[in-house]
């Protein structure tokens, strides 16, 4: 079995978690998010008041930042798990 880079693998993480949240800011500033998240709920049969608030070019920064730091430690910790079970 291979063994996992704990730093790429981290990175992938962050990346992935980080693009994400990414994606999902630029369509709060585009006015598509509101649309996007009534249809999900729709799709779901499930009924809840939320409401996507006005784009913050600071809480975007932050929201991007938090969730690519989660994911990179995540990611890293994925990897040393994997490599201890595969014993390598």
């Amino acid at each position: 079995m291979n063994t996992l880079n704990s730093n790429k693998t981290g990175l992938v993480f962050g990346i992935a978690t980080g693009g994400v949240h990414l994606v999902w800011s630029i369509l709060v500033l585009v006015g598509v998010a509101q649309v996007l998240i009534d249809f999900i709920l729709w799709a779901h049969m499930i009924q809840l008041p939320y409401v996507v608030g006005p784009f913050s070019v600071t809480q975007a920064a932050i929201l991007v930042v938090v969730t690519a730091g989660i994911g990179y430690v995540v990611g890293y910790v994925v990897a040393i798990v994997w490599n201890k079970v595969h014993g390598v």
